[in-house]
């Protein structure tokens, strides 16, 4: 089948598949503090790294929610990894509480102190980023018209790595268990991976 973003046929497909077909998405659970001293800590489903040299991620607003605030203020945000183990803790964090209330607390998640920037990490998380913003972006459509999404650049200024994931001098991804996000409610887990040399240059 084809069809126009705006025109699908919605008596085959009633919900947008868009999301769906873009995944597995790593997940974007980010803490932030405002110049105030709130916390905040929410989940991103679009979000992902996009630059190695210098290491940079990027998690995006839709709407301007307290993650993107918080950013905007203080200029630094920190990724957690989102784990199997973590995921209703995760979840929970999404739900949309009154201004002021802790996710970290309505979740029952402990906060742990970050190295370089203020916002704290989420404590059982197996790793961190810590990150300094270093731009913020609104999205434009094709048209040139300003959307209500909102880019978040951060370059990652500290890492943090629970060493029992550490074997012979790589990270094994896997037994961390990281979940991710599909469409509509779905997520996957990676919990096993397969190793696919690059082909030789001729």
């Amino acid at each position: 089948m084809f069809y126009e973003p705006d025109s699908r046929d919605k008596t085959l497909l009633r919900h947008d598949p868009f999301k769906a077909l873009i995944a597995p998405r790593p997940i974007g659970w980010v803490s932030t503090m405002s110049r105030a001293g709130a916390v905040n800590l929410a989940p991103y489903s679009f979000f992902n790294a996009v630059s190695e040299r210098p290491p940079m991620i990027v998690f995006s607003s839709n709407g301007r929610k307290d993650s993107l605030s918080f950013a905007e203020e203080t200029r630094e945000f920190v990724w957690n990894m989102a784990t199997f183990d973590l995921r209703d803790a995760m979840n929970e964090t999404s739900a949309a509480l009154p201004r002021g209330k802790s996710e970290f607390d309505f979740a029952g998640l402990e906060q742990a102190p970050s190295r370089r920037v203020a916002p704290p990490r989420v404590a059982l998380s197996p790793a961190a980023l810590e990150c300094k913003v270093s731009e913020i972006a609104r999205l434009k459509d094709m048209d040139g018209a300003p959307t209500e999404n909102y880019l978040v650049f951060g370059q990652v200024v500290g890492v943090h790595i629970e060493e029992a994931f550490i074997k012979d001098g790589r990270v094994d991804t896997a037994a961390m268990r990281p979940i991710a996000r599909c469409g509509y409610f779905d997520y996957a887990m990676v919990d096993r991976t397969f190793v696919l040399p690059r082909p030789m240059k001729f």
